[in-house]
């Protein structure tokens, strides 16, 4: 799959005008750009947020770069502020800012291997013990991440999603036993990302498989966080040979390792992080399953999946997906899954999922 950078942009302000490829080869990122004016008052920083949006709503699908390791990179961005970098291997979400500049996902500084830890993992076709690859167990580390395969870029028209598609066919069969259509959408909004996974068996034999995000969230001390909507759930412990248990009835807070599956989990999943004053919530359909991980001072369980000894302190892990009851597509049926995360606080139980409909 060929890639095409675009050619150098230069965007404007009052001060100073920014090159955006001599400014990425030094490692920068440009949804930091604008952090650059912080002191300025807030109106005079949002007249210019909405004059790089203007110049970034002439591309038909964000800016497209390639980061320090070569890796091919969508920067979007919504007039808000918001903006995010989704890498074209894997549709993994390496950056997701709020309005305020805040990093709300938590990326490894351990920077070994192609790829980096952290973000928001698309995990297919096999995250537990049921589905095509036969896997020993649900783990972290066996989970068949998507971060090595190229997808392809399908222009959207619009800088704040972009569109990743992977089709395969019988020639694929080495890699994969069956032949699927994925298609996955992420979109932003003023503080909120939407993500939409679409799965279409085009094969001649039914096609089973779990799946699931896994999103590595940004915290300032784990001592200080909890998460709200999972009291009372039954759970899969894989600290005690998957177990099951039911959850108490209280907050759920950390001061060890944790590694568990929920099952039939609400709607919305609220992580609270007092230090930081902010909670980001994780509404989910077609996806009942949730994944809670911390691997503490584990230093073998945080190495397994390429994270440094101290890591644990400032992530934590919640994932959404299917993963008790593997989904069974017939020949030519779909599937889809929408996880949105949105950092305003409500946890909003009767909001329906208006999200658009992902045409590729």
């Amino acid at each position: 799959m060929g890639i095409t950078t675009k050619a150098p942009l230069q965007i404007g302000s009052p001060s100073k005008s920014i090159n955006i490829k001599k400014i990425k080869r030094k490692g920068v990122v440009f949804s930091n750009f604008y952090l650059e004016w912080t002191k300025e008052h807030p109106l005079v920083k949002r007249i210019r947020l909405w004059r790089w949006f203007a110049t970034l709503n002439q591309m038909t699908n964000g800016y497209v770069f390639n980061d320090y390791k070569s890796l091919p990179r969508v920067l979007l961005f919504e007039p808000g502020g918001s903006s995010a970098e989704v890498l074209l291997y894997g549709g993994k979400v390496v950056s997701w800012k709020n309005s305020q500049g805040e990093e709300l996902l938590f990326m490894s500084k351990n920077t070994g291997g192609r790829f980096p830890k952290g973000g928001i993992s698309l995990c297919f076709p096999q995250v537990a013990n049921t589905g095509m690859m036969k896997e020993i167990c649900w783990s972290k580390k066996n989970a068949k991440s998507f971060d090595n395969i190229p997808l392809r870029l399908t222009p959207t028209g619009n800088p704040s999603s972009v569109d990743l598609t992977l089709k395969t066919t019988a020639n694929d069969s080495n890699t994969w036993p069956r032949s699927f259509e994925l298609r996955l959408r992420v979109s932003l909004g003023p503080d909120k990302m939407t993500i939409i996974s679409y799965i279409k068996n085009t094969d001649n034999a039914s096609l089973s498989f779990t799946f699931a995000l896994q999103n590595y969230l940004s915290v300032s001390d784990m001592s200080e966080v909890r998460v709200e909507g999972l009291e009372t759930l039954d759970f899969h412990d894989n600290l005690q040979q998957g177990k099951r248990f039911t959850e108490q009835p209280d907050a759920i807070t950390f001061d060890g390792e944790v590694d568990r599956v929920y099952i039939k989990t609400p709607g919305n999943i609220a992580i609270i992080d007092h230090n930081k004053k902010r909670t980001i919530v994780i509404r989910n359909e077609g996806l009942p399953d949730a994944g809670l991980w911390t691997p503490w001072d584990n230093a073998t369980k945080a190495s397994e999946i390429g994270f440094g000894d101290k890591d644990y302190q400032n992530m934590l892990s919640v994932d959404s997906g299917v993963l008790e009851k593997p989904i069974i597509l017939k020949p030519l049926e779909e599937w889809k899954g929408v996880s949105i995360h949105d950092t305003s606080g409500c946890l909003c139980k009767s909001e329906s999922f208006n999200h658009e409909q992902v045409d590729f």
